[in-house]
């Protein structure tokens, strides 16, 4: 058993490094979708389907708001 781990100990690092890396990348999109923010569309300027319609729907409700107001 030694003997095999010593013939395989880079692929083994190499490996934990990799999985360790993806796990750190899942963890940051699971923690960036529980704050509400979209893993897909992030920072674009508003020219994709998602982004066109999440600002009309803010901007029709700001304007419901203020109509409701005044």
């Amino acid at each position: 058993m030694l003997v095999w781990l010593e013939a395989n100990f880079l692929t083994i690092l190499v490996s934990l490094a990799v999985f360790g890396t993806l796990a750190l990348i899942v963890r940051g999109m699971v923690r960036e979708k529980k704050k509400g923010k979209s893993i897909t569309c992030g920072g674009c300027s508003g020219d994709c389907a998602k982004c066109r319609a999440v600002h009309a729907a803010k901007i029709a409700e700001a304007r419901r708001a203020k109509a409701e107001k005044g």
